[in-house]
């Protein structure tokens, strides 16, 4: 006998109540289940949860309206396979809806901007300012501060340019080893 042949039909034994309408679900899963799951997988975006809760649903509705369903394998599956799309674009649309749900943030994890860690990163790079050569210096705040080139500031010093790439690599050291044992 052939698939499309064949009506399905719950087990035999139970001819009546919810024992046929369960029964008519089992056997709806074991026929239609695999094909079912692969559909809503594809529907959903490979979201296998949502997917198995969908392919769940449809197998619901099928079971509230057992009385009602054409038992042709063909028609069932249509009706089922039209359920389930039906339930996941309504799930698209409700999710498109509503505004995406975020985790409560705890207010002790909540960063709120002040100048005080401004004003404590600027202390302690002016401190470590300090440990350098007046020369390292005068070489540092003029390039990095004041935004000038190397030529520039070696013609505002009177010094060559190697010698102001020399202070300023010196300097950026030592400003490194400052910060580090600062913290």
């Amino acid at each position: 006998m052939g698939r499309h042949s064949r009506t399905l039909r719950p087990v035999a034994g139970h001819d009546s109540g919810s024992n046929t309408h369960d029964d008519l679900a089992k056997a709806l899963y074991e026929e239609f289940g695999g094909s079912l799951m692969a559909f809503t997988l594809r529907l959903t975006g490979h979201d296998r949860q949502w997917a198995e809760d969908v392919v769940q649903e449809t197998l619901i509705k099928a079971w509230r309206n057992a009385d009602r369903l054409d038992r042709q394998p063909e028609m069932l599956r249509a009706w089922l396979f039209t359920v389930a799309r039906r339930i996941v674009i309504d799930g698209w649309r409700s999710r498109s809806a509503r505004p995406q749900e975020l985790e409560e943030i705890s207010s002790d994890a909540i960063c709120v901007p002040d100048e005080s860690d401004r004003t404590l990163a600027a202390m302690i790079v002016y401190e470590a300012l300090q440990g350098l050569s007046p020369e390292q210096r005068e070489a540092v705040q003029q390039t990095y501060l004041r935004d000038r080139t190397v030529n520039e500031v070696a013609a505002t010093l009177g010094v060559p340019p190697g010698t102001v790439k020399s202070r300023i690599h010196h300097a950026v050291r030592a400003l490194r080893r400052a910060l580090r044992e600062r913290g």
